[in-house]
């Protein structure tokens, strides 16, 4: 499923418009991205929870050369499955 089809799922299910449901989808996403950049942690009992975890930086090799690369520290978004997900999953 990609975004469009998620619109058009969301647009069946509510009696939405395909343009009033792409809003919506749109404005869900953008609230998560803002939650999580100001560094709060976004949980939907039943779905699960994205927060952001900090990557240290490391030491890697370049697969060509084999000359050794820093990687420098990064955050990383990130989503765990809550229990009502995983249990419509299996």
């Amino acid at each position: 499923m990609n975004k469009n089809d998620l619109v058009a799922a969301v647009a069946t299910g509510t009696g939405l418009s395909k343009t009033d449901a792409s809003k919506a989808v749109d404005e869900v996403f953008d609230q998560i991205t803002k939650a999580l950049k100001h560094g709060d942690d976004v949980r939907l009992v039943g779905f699960g929870t994205f927060n952001v975890t900090k990557r240290a930086a490391s030491q890697g090799r370049n697969p060509r050369t084999g000359e050794a690369i820093s990687i420098p520290a990064s955050k990383r978004p990130k989503f765990t499955a809550g229990k009502g997900l995983k249990d419509a999953v299996n």
